[in-house]
């Protein structure tokens, strides 16, 4: 048997966020754009694994790196500093 929704679908306000909380939101956004952006050049991010695995981060971030679309490069760039992966 289906529920039906009772909530609300849209806040009337947003919530607002700070700290760690918003810059995991951010981090998070960061992601999905990243992983749009490589999906239109053939390339599968794995989201859950990309905020896990160090390496795989790496190399997706690597492969955007390369990429002849600056949009792509450009959110890798926000995205290495977010994950603190400015090392690689």
């Amino acid at each position: 048997m289906a529920h039906e929704w009772t909530g609300p679908v849209l806040r009337s306000q947003p919530l607002k966020m700070n700290g760690a909380i918003d810059s995991d939101a951010q981090a998070l956004v960061e992601i999905i754009e990243l992983k749009w952006l490589l999906a239109g050049e053939g390339f599968h991010v794995h989201v859950e694994r990309l905020q896990s695995d160090r390496d795989y981060a790496r190399q997706a971030l690597h492969r955007a790196a390369a990429s002849p679309n600056p949009a792509l490069r450009e959110t890798a760039l926000r995205l290495r500093t977010k994950l603190r992966l400015t090392d690689s």
